[in-house]
């Protein structure tokens, strides 16, 4: 059987899609699956068993997109099913035209118009939840459980206990909480563990100040890896941590999926729909204020208070209470 997967375009979002994917190889143990997703995604789900072929959608950078997504359909041929997990009309209309036998997208007025199987699914669960239901709606014999996120790159084995340091959110600046914070906490616990620092390309100025607060600090047991790892190489070194600190991030969740213990910093997100998806050692520090959760990439408001209320100690009280 062979299966069409489009990812979400976030890492986030495509690792929280994973148990929905360990579903379908569960209730169809004979699929052969091809991954289409952004570069991000593909790099950190391509090494599923199951996966056939990964394939960047690129289609995004064309001048006439309607023409590519055509090409690409063509290219990828028919499928027995084909799903997609991004509410987006191009990936409606790239399901459509592979001319596959099962096509199933989240109800919207695209698939509707496109597509065979749209579901409503209610964003009243954990996003987790709601791609495993939109994964299994063609599955009567489904028991609706929604298993552990899986990623199946090796986690780095550390010499010594490592605690992650992850201040960046790449969807926008109202998701990430403050360098010389993050700082702060590291600092208080760079006698148990050594330090790194993660962050995307454009994450690299962060980090550094979250460096130069550790050496003000006379802090010297930490590795600055921003902007220099693949992302074969960012889940590797996070599976690896004894303690992740975090943003609401992509990087949290890759935690999650390797059993990290984790303290997550959730401001204008939603955590009952996007916190860390059944790992028993997850802490959220997060405050209730009127404005939030308000889902923006930047505070409406311009005074950050979601953000701005979270003192350093109350995070480092928090690591605190799971390393002991």
């Amino acid at each position: 059987m062979k299966i069409l997967i489009i990812l979400p375009n976030w890492l986030g979002d495509a690792v929280m899609a994973t148990p929905a994917i360990e579903l379908l190889s569960k209730y169809y143990p004979k699929a052969e699956f091809t991954f289409v997703g952004s570069f991000v995604t593909i790099e950190a789900l391509k090494y599923h068993p199951r996966c056939k072929n990964a394939i960047v959608d690129e289609t995004k950078k064309a001048p006439n997109r309607i023409k590519a997504t055509y090409e690409l359909a063509k290219k990828l041929g028919s499928f027995d099913m084909a799903i997609s997990f991004r509410n987006q009309i191009h990936s409606s209309l790239l399901l459509k035209l592979t001319e596959s036998v099962l096509c199933i997208a989240k109800k919207s007025w695209h698939s509707m118009f496109l597509l065979s199987h749209t579901p409503t699914i209610k964003a009243d669960k954990h996003l987790a939840k709601q791609y495993a239901q939109l994964a299994m709606i063609n599955t009567d014999a489904w028991d609706k459980t929604t298993p552990p996120l899986k990623l199946y790159i090796e986690p780095k084995k550390f010499d010594k206990p490592v605690m992650g340091i992850n201040a960046g959110a790449t969807y926008g600046s109202a998701k990430r909480w403050y360098p010389e914070r993050f700082a702060a906490v590291a600092k208080e616990y760079s006698n148990m563990y050594d330090i790194i620092i993660f962050g995307g390309p454009n994450e690299v100025d962060m980090a550094k100040e979250i460096e130069t607060n550790l050496k003000a600090s006379h802090v010297s047991n930490y590795t600055n890896l921003a902007g220099k790892t693949t992302i074969k190489e960012l889940c590797e070194h996070i599976g690896g941590c004894s303690l992740f600190v975090t943003n609401d991030s992509g990087p949290m969740h890759v935690a999650a999926a390797y059993g990290v213990p984790t303290v997550s910093i959730f401001g204008p997100t939603k955590h009952t729909e996007t916190s860390q998806w059944m790992n028993e050692k997850s802490t959220i520090i997060r405050h209730d204020i009127e404005c939030a959760p308000c889902m923006r990439r930047e505070c409406p408001l311009g005074h950050h208070e979601c953000m701005k209320s979270i003192e350093a100690s109350e995070v480092i009280e928090a690591v605190g209470k799971m390393v002991l």
